[in-house]
């Protein structure tokens, strides 16, 4: 698929405000079709009120926000109809089991399943044994393959996932990284949110650095290590001799802690 120039998510001069303190400056990046883009950031940098804006939760001071062609503020239904949403802490109902809840939402945006359908979706996310076992007795990782599950049942253009594998394991980590990289081989677009820079260079094409509501710097992972690799405080980040794209983060963003 020619994915050059086709941008699933247009973000333009975002500005939002919580009162007086302005979260977000003048934000703008495109996240293209067959493209993991990462918006990396330390806590309270903007990335959660980005997200939120693309989402169409928060209505932003000024900017503006295209999703799969659709303007958000003008046509906020359609925009959100082409996007889908995994967020870090899943709500679905516990007792519910997995084939109830997927019904449940397919029927939501409109999505009729066979009963072939359901096993191939169950297949998909390795729980073809426990269709019928009860989302609050599941994984962790198990959770979070149901939730992406939801995310994509009508198959959108964008996908925005919100620090996806907090809190999973090794095995989990890279069943979740390799979903998302055959959404990208299927045309989607993903924005990730993530404070692993590990998962960031290992499954992103490119990544955007947010820091005190602004972008701090855009690019591939392994051009921003080069680009970088040469500043003090990169160099005085790194502690193994190799610049990793950790190192760049902490360079371009500092070492404080952040609340």
């Amino acid at each position: 698929m020619d994915t050059t120039n086709h941008a699933v998510l247009d973000v333009k001069g975002l500005n939002i405000f919580y009162g007086n303190f302005q979260a977000v400056k003048d934000v703008s990046f495109k996240v293209n079709a067959g493209e993991i883009f990462g918006l990396l950031g330390p806590n309270g940098a903007g990335k959660t009120s980005t997200l939120s804006a693309a989402e169409g939760l928060i209505i932003p001071v000024s900017g503006n926000i295209v999703v799969g062609g659709y303007d958000n503020a003008k046509q906020p239904r359609h925009a959100r109809a082409n996007m889908g949403v995994q967020l870090q802490a899943t709500s679905f109902q516990p007792e519910l089991t997995v084939e109830e809840i997927i019904r449940l939402y397919a029927g939501i945006y409109g999505v009729t399943l066979t009963e072939a359908n359901m096993q191939e979706i169950l297949s998909s996310i390795k729980l073809q044994q426990d269709g019928g076992k009860k989302f609050g007795q599941l994984s962790g990782g198990q959770q979070q393959r149901v939730s992406l599950v939801i995310a994509m049942i009508h198959q959108p253009p964008l996908v925005l996932l919100d620090e996806p594998t907090t809190g999973l394991d090794p095995q989990s980590r890279r069943q979740l990284w390799e979903k998302m990289e055959y959404l990208r081989t299927k045309g989607h677009g993903i924005l990730l949110t993530t404070h692993s820079m590990e998962e960031a260079e290992a499954v992103c094409d490119r990544i955007a650095i947010i820091d005190h509501g602004q972008i701090v710097t855009t690019g591939t992972p392994s051009g921003l290590i080069e680009e970088n690799r040469e500043r003090p405080e990169v160099i005085k980040a790194s502690r193994r001799g190799k610049i990793t794209l950790e190192d760049v983060f902490i360079g371009l963003t500092g070492q404080e802690i952040r609340a």
